[in-house]
């Protein structure tokens, strides 16, 4: 499923700050399952993308959470990260974890992981 990708890097490369950045804006949509554990929105989640943190944006947020994704775009625009798309599959595709190809801009691919 294709996702948007913001990635915690900025268009010069600075790593962005702080370092658990994703998963504090991923826990917006995040709830606690019966374990105790954090279940991230399937539209709305933190993954890592070779090595550099991520937040993938299911694109039907912006039909669902209109709000939060205008404030998530722009609030990445701001800060001046990357976005881009990539292939992701959902966690019922693939429940040993998220493993897919990142093709940036350039042609340029990357291994996901989630």
């Amino acid at each position: 499923m294709k996702k948007i990708i913001i990635e915690g890097q900025t268009h010069a490369g600075r790593k962005f700050r702080p370092s658990d950045w994703a998963e504090r804006m991923s826990g917006a949509l995040s709830t606690f399952g019966r374990d105790h554990r954090i279940r991230y929105s399937p539209l709305l989640q933190p993954l890592t993308i070779n090595g550099v943190k991520c937040v993938a944006i299911d694109p039907k947020m912006k039909e669902k959470c209109p709000e939060m994704f205008s404030y998530i775009m722009g609030w990445a625009n701001n800060n001046d990260l990357v976005i881009s798309e990539a292939d992701i599959p959902s966690h019922s595709d693939n429940s040993s974890g998220t493993h897919a190809v990142q093709t940036n801009a350039d042609g340029a691919q990357n291994t996901v992981q989630g």
